[in-house]
């Protein structure tokens, strides 16, 4: 029972720095689209990988508490597993506008969301073990 008490800690934690991230996906998704005019598709990768970076500081400082000295290493397992979110992110992005012509913006939450639970569970056993 301390073990799943543990996990979901550990995951509200993993979502408190989630939702900063949010701040700067967005915000980083916002001016390239809307202000720099660039392609939805890379504004929006652009500010995925914005939010990743400030995500991995605060998770390993945070979250995870991680006492590897390799942060080099730790940081490039962290982005693998954020490039699958991504991809992740972008299946969803692509689907819920191009297919459903959904809002982009509320379109970007539940990608957001789904990678989310990836992005927990892949750093989890792998980044931070």
């Amino acid at each position: 029972m301390a073990i799943d008490k543990l996990l979901i800690y550990k995951f509200l934690k993993y979502a408190v720095v989630g939702f900063s991230g949010l701040f700067v996906d967005f915000g980083v998704t916002y001016l390239f689209k809307e202000k720099a005019k660039i392609n939805k598709y890379v504004s929006n990768a652009l500010g995925f990988v914005c939010a990743a970076t400030s995500n991995y500081i605060l998770n390993r400082l945070w979250t995870f508490q991680s006492t590897n000295e390799d942060v080099a290493t730790e940081y490039g397992s962290f982005m693998i597993v954020s490039a699958i979110g991504l991809g992740i992110n972008s299946l969803v992005l692509w689907l819920l506008t191009d297919k459903f012509k959904w809002n982009f913006y509320v379109s970007k939450i539940f990608a957001i969301g789904c990678a989310t639970l990836w992005n927990f569970f892949a750093n989890l056993l792998f980044t931070f073990n």
